[in-house]
């Protein structure tokens, strides 16, 4: 599993995790997440401005 990070905030989106606020369960992919969702921290960036956290399982 991999985690993904705002590159604003430093926000993680960590797949093991999820996002439960965000309606996102604990083992939601990446990939499932919608392309159009955006930082729940921040709001500034999308999920394509997101970046592969360093040391994230692939």
């Amino acid at each position: 599993m991999a985690a993904y990070t705002c590159p604003v905030c430093g926000y993680v989106y960590d797949e093991r995790i999820g996002a439960p606020r965000e309606g996102f369960a604990a083992g939601t992919a990446w990939s499932s997440i919608p392309d159009d969702w955006c930082c729940p921290d921040c709001g500034v960036r999308e999920k394509v401005d997101f970046q592969l956290s360093e040391g994230a399982a692939r």
